[in-house]
């Protein structure tokens, strides 16, 4: 048997690639043992399989090449659907449901075609085969167009890397709406082979809203209680900031755009104080304001399990979160590489570990 280079390059690659099917990688191995001259019985034993084996794939591979390592096809019931019905899953499945329903479900599939005789099982094996998800729903944001879109993004990201001199930047924004809810009986701790497990009904207490402001380049936060979520206390926030920041410093905000932190008496006030600087996020970018990541650190040590018997409960472990959060604060690492993110990557929000503990 006799290889030309072309064939020899692609059965080696076989035999040494890790994600070759094993059977593609014995079969690569009996041609190329073969080719080498080496008897049949001895290459039964190097890849360890029948003499019957060997023969059959050396065989197949000098009449048909390349082609002959692959397998025959099967015999078998032939299908029972055929792509005329395949053909019609699909189209239902990419269609308008029915009135009153708002999604396709295998056994509705299977109802509207009821004449083809199919059932709901078979329209879920056809529906995985397309990886076509019916049930799924994704959501999406069209972003306004903002010709000054990637300036205000750099500007504020110059900002998070490096401050002006003789100046502080402060990352702003509101946590609303935190619910004080309570069990209507005490949780059950974990134990060996079972989750922490906690009572399904609870109580409202009501709502509990703050305003933060978080020190970028300290990662310090200074957190106030909103009572309402308007233009006059944020005013007031922002001039309590200015009276316990030291005089000779400028500070730089990094705002979202907000109704109470773009509305014409927040900026009338800014323009009377023009040591305080605001620098806005584009539109549908919050993401880029770093106090969304404490606001991130928050909800999942203190909100997301948390059992709290009225508002002022709520607000007091809120307020000593953020009092912990300062004995060992620091400023959060910039780790962005400059590689578009790919699907798999992990999300933002569990980037945590760039919190330079």
């Amino acid at each position: 048997m006799v290889l030309d280079a072309d064939d020899r390059r692609v059965l080696e690659a076989r035999v040494r690639a890790d994600t070759t099917p094993q059977r593609d990688a014995r079969r690569a191995h009996i041609v190329l043992l073969a080719a080498g001259g080496c008897p049949v019985w001895q290459i039964a034993e190097i890849v360890r399989v029948d003499v019957s084996t060997v023969v059959r794939w050396r065989d197949r591979f000098a009449r048909e090449g390349m082609a002959g390592l692959k397998d025959r096809p099967r015999s078998g019931r032939p299908p029972v659907y055929g792509p005329q019905v395949r053909l019609r899953v699909v189209a239902a499945a990419t269609s308008t449901p029915p009135h009153p329903y708002d999604g396709w479900s295998h056994r509705l599939i299977a109802d509207h075609l009821a004449d083809t005789g199919i059932s709901a099982s078979q329209v879920g094996r056809i529906l995985a085969e397309l990886q076509l998800k019916p049930h799924r729903v994704r959501g999406w944001l069209t972003r306004p167009a903002d010709p000054q879109f990637f300036a205000k993004a750099a500007e504020v990201c110059a900002l998070h890397r490096n401050y002006p001199p003789g100046s502080m930047v402060l990352s702003v924004d509101e946590k609303t709406a935190m619910a004080a809810r309570s069990r209507k009986q005490p949780g059950r701790p974990p134990g060996p082979g079972r989750v922490r497990r906690r009572k399904f009904e609870y109580i409202r207490h009501g709502i509990v809203s703050v305003t933060v402001a978080l020190d970028v380049h300290t990662g310090q936060v200074v957190m106030e209680e909103l009572k309402r979520n308007d233009s006059a206390h944020f005013i007031r926030f922002l001039a309590r900031l200015q009276r316990c920041i030291p005089t000779g410093l400028t500070i730089h905000l990094i705002l979202d755009n907000g109704s109470s932190h773009t509305s014409k008496a927040t900026r009338a006030w800014l323009k009377r104080h023009p040591r305080i600087v605001p620098h806005y996020t584009p539109k549908h970018a919050s993401w880029l304001n770093q106090v969304e990541i404490f606001f991130s650190l928050l909800a999942r040590a203190v909100l997301r399990h948390g059992n709290f018997s009225s508002r002022t409960d709520l607000l007091e472990k809120v307020s000593d979160f953020a009092i912990v959060h300062n004995e060992t604060a620091c400023p959060f690492r910039w780790n962005y590489d400059g590689r578009p993110r790919q699907t798999g990557d992990e999300p933002a929000a569990a980037k945590e570990e760039c919190h330079a503990r």
